[in-house]
């Protein structure tokens, strides 16, 4: 049930003592509704959703929390996607590291509706990804990937045929993800500094897996830019200035070739990663600098450096994501748990727009509709 205020006794007990607060004039004016901004408390006791709604200036309104019904770790994942908006917008995937599930919402203007909690198949479930009703989940304790069939409605039946492993165990896998037509799934993992995809048959099960060695070390989080040009963050290991980016091209057949390789960042753990939604920009959170890094990305693919520190975040980021029309993009960061939002200009300029504080210790995932 959605909760008036984050102020309330039963909120205050599932942020960990804390409260969420807006710095910034969105915390004492009214203002249209955009969208909303989502993310996981992570709680081992009682994970939830929390939300803000999104206004038309970027800045963000506490907006209520959500029970999963499952659990989380109250700690870091090493991840990306663990909260994901299907491709219409209609449903949130969240998974529940702790218990073992995957929960799906109806999103709504008036907040989220639990309507799935389903096993993930596997252990430690870490990202989930959506295309035309398939659903995918990387289970990072048991090194797989389990397949799901939605419905209208937003129930997933777990497909036992559409289960495969990784390359190995311990990969310390970091995030599974679509290809823009959805004829390929891509998994980074982290620990063998591998690429793995699964092109999927006519029925939406996937074939044997390929594996591809990685240009850069600690292949972490990915988005595709057009032209099925993928986009890979290297983290180093946390090797202090470090971190890198490299991009590839992804063939129908799951192929995955090097266009770019390791083009610097010349920060520290850069591990998420998104694209501006025109595909002309790719950004970096680098979780060791606390800084946004930026890469233009040519029509070939090819990436290029533009800003090594194009925005400054809150402490030690761990995760980013667009608003659809490509005005703001938001952090979620676990150093001082908050979010940071910043304005995005036509030339991917960053513009700081307000800081949200007061989430819970071991927050993870970020969605924004």
């Amino acid at each position: 049930m959605k909760s008036i205020t984050l102020l309330t006794a039963s909120a205050l007990a599932l942020l960990s003592g804390t409260v969420l607060a807006v710095s910034g004039p969105a915390a004492a004016g009214a203002a249209v509704t955009a969208g909303a901004v989502y993310t996981m408390s992570n709680a081992p006791s009682d994970n939830a959703v929390i939300v803000y709604d999104r206004l038309g200036s970027g800045q963000l309104l506490p907006a209520g929390s959500f029970s999963t019904g499952g659990t989380g770790t109250g700690g870091g994942l090493g991840n990306q996607g663990a909260v994901t908006l299907t491709t219409e917008q209609e449903f949130l995937l969240v998974v529940n590291p702790g218990s073992n599930d995957i929960s799906v919402f109806r999103v709504r203007e008036s907040g989220l509706t639990l309507v799935d909690r389903v096993p993930s198949g596997g252990l430690q479930p870490v990202s989930v990804t959506e295309h035309s009703g398939l659903v995918f989940v990387l289970n990072a304790g048991s090194d797989d990937i389990t397949g799901f069939s939605m419905s209208g409605g937003g129930k997933l039946t777990a497909r036992p045929a559409a289960r495969r492993s990784l390359s190995s165990t311990g990969t310390g896998p970091a995030q599974i993800g679509f290809s823009p037509d959805g004829d390929v799934l891509v998994v980074t993992e982290k620990a063998t500094n591998r690429i793995v995809t699964f092109t999927l048959s006519a029925f939406g099960i996937p074939n044997s897996r390929k594996v591809f060695e990685s240009a850069g070390v600690t292949p972490f989080g990915f988005a595709f830019a057009e032209r099925r040009h993928l986009v890979v963050s290297e983290a180093v290991g946390g090797a202090p200035g470090a971190s890198s980016a490299s991009s590839y091209q992804v063939s129908r057949s799951g192929g995955v070739a090097p266009l770019s390789e390791e083009v610097a960042t010349t920060q520290t753990a850069a591990c998420w990663i998104a694209i501006t939604p025109d595909g002309r920009y790719a950004l970096t959170t680098n979780t060791g600098s606390s800084t946004i890094s930026r890469y233009s990305v040519a029509f070939g693919g090819q990436l290029s450096l533009e800003q090594a520190a194009a925005g400054v975040t809150g402490s030690r980021p761990i995760d980013m994501a667009f608003s659809g029309d490509g005005r703001y993009v938001y952090t979620l960061n676990a150093g001082d748990q908050t979010i940071s939002a910043f304005g995005v200009g036509p030339d991917g300029d960053l513009s700081a727009v307000e800081t949200v504080t007061g989430l819970p210790v071991g927050s993870n995932g970020l969605a924004v509709r």
